[in-house]
């Protein structure tokens, strides 16, 4: 493929591209920070402190984490739904990301003891921002055509692991040493960088609802304009569900994803609680995640130009056959020094993995109707992440190891390769196109 420029090579040469990948790069502040490393530990000793047993603690973060993703999930599609037939997707993504900044700010006030208050902030900021991800996938479509849709997708994930990395490094220094930074304790440091995280995603929000334009609606069939919302939001639902059975190759890429990715979910998910478990000290954890990020940088780009090569399909393979090599190694490591080989190999394949999961669901999908199908494809990354968190706060409650749920996830990433072959590519972007011609603008703006 000839490349106009190198930004073309990137995936970011308009300027819409960039304001849509700039989102990656303001939720990614909240998942490093908040969800995958400062909030977890945290939250532990908070509860411990409050005289919670060790275990017990872990578990409640484990179970909290999963009844958000689920919450979250059962609204995408619905609201997904609506937005598609109003073409108000930029205003739902806006009300999810006052309500994650809100959520985020006020975990400046959890004091000593009040590990409810902590916890509600948490399910509160994850449905906001995981939410979100719904609306914010479903604008791809109208900033990539087909022949760039990897590249810009995997633009948005390398970007995210740039500034959320950054956020996070900034954040880990001072949390290492308040004192230097006028603060009193760390435990002020990590309230702090809470703050940071709720400033960064909103200003990060930004250019997204400036230069992003929103798709105009398409009408299905039989459908008016004055139609009640909540009959249409069913309506569609109902037709989306059996559009998936006509879509064959776009359900079939949702349930490998969901398989696949239900694994991955639990790595980002839990990696602290686990290191924590298996005794690897704090600061080599937290250096480990910024490795993480920092690895992430130029691997999803790769990823992106390796898909425009091989298609997406195979280089999603590559991926999960090297994750399945992590979690072995997972399952057996001891050291710090193992930790961050780990780091290290979950940072070269976790954006590609899921980035162009997402583009090429992108392309098997109408496009007026990506806001519900990218409603039903965060039901199945969610449900995916619930199913791995819930898994390790049982493993947790039950042994007080969470060795076993590691090792099966290799089967989680053999079965999603599995299903993931059974994906007819040209096929399923065909049928996509028909349907796309089938539909008639409502001549909305």
């Amino acid at each position: 493929m000839a490349y106009t420029s190198w930004l073309d090579r990137l995936g970011l040469h308009r300027r819409e591209q960039r304001a849509w990948a700039l989102y990656d790069v303001a939720n990614s502040a909240w998942i490093t920070t908040v969800m995958t490393t400062v909030f977890p530990p945290f939250f532990v000793a908070l509860a411990v402190g409050a005289g919670l047993a060790d275990p017990v603690a872990r578990s409640r973060f484990a179970f909290a984490s999963s009844f958000s993703v689920v919450l979250a999930g059962l609204v995408g599609p619905l609201i997904g739904a609506i937005a598609d037939f109003r073409g108000n997707k930029k205003a739902f993504l806006g009300a999810f990301v006052a309500a994650g900044v809100a959520s985020t700010a006020a975990m400046t006030f959890i004091s000593s003891g009040h590990w409810v208050f902590a916890l509600a902030t948490f399910v509160l900021g994850k449905v906001a921002v995981m939410s979100s991800l719904a609306f914010y996938n479903a604008l791809l479509p109208a900033v990539a055509g087909p022949d760039e849709v990897d590249r810009v997708s995997t633009a948005g994930f390398a970007l995210g692991y740039l500034g959320g990395g950054l956020l996070l490094a900034v954040n880990l220094v001072v949390i290492a040493a308040p004192q230097r930074f006028f603060l009193p304790d760390a435990d002020a440091a990590v309230r702090v960088s809470f703050l940071s995280v709720a400033v960064w995603y909103a200003l990060f929000s930004i250019p997204l609802f400036r230069r992003v334009k929103e798709p105009r609606p398409r009408l299905e069939k039989g459908e008016s304009p004055t139609e009640s919302l909540a009959r249409v939001a069913v309506r569609r639902l109902a037709t989306t569900l059996r559009d998936l059975r006509a879509h064959r190759d776009a359900g079939l890429l949702l349930l490998a994803f969901l398989v696949y990715n239900d694994a991955i979910n639990t790595i980002i998910a839990m990696a602290v609680i686990f290191g924590g478990e298996i005794g690897i000290p704090l600061p080599a954890m937290m250096a480990t995640l910024v490795v993480v990020q920092l690895v992430g940088v130029p691997f999803s780009f790769l990823f992106g130009l390796l898909a425009d090569r091989i298609g997406a399909k195979r280089a999603i393979f590559i991926a999960l056959a090297v994750y399945s090599a992590i979690s072995v190694y997972a399952f057996a490591l001891r050291t710090a020094t193992q930790f961050l080989v780990m780091g290290v190999l979950v940072g070269m394949v976790q954006g590609g993995a899921q980035a162009l999961a997402r583009s090429l669901f992108a392309t098997l999908i109408p496009r007026h109707k990506a806001g519900e199908m990218f409603g039903f494809f965060g039901v199945f990354d969610r449900f995916g992440g619930a199913i791995g968190s819930f898994v390790f706060g049982v493993m947790l409650a039950a042994t007080g190891s969470s060795r076993p749920a590691i090792l099966t996830l290799v089967v989680f990433f053999a079965l999603g390769a599995l299903l993931l072959s059974r994906v007819d590519v040209e096929r399923g972007r065909r049928l996509a196109r028909e349907a796309e011609a089938a539909a008639h603008e409502t001549g909305a703006a």
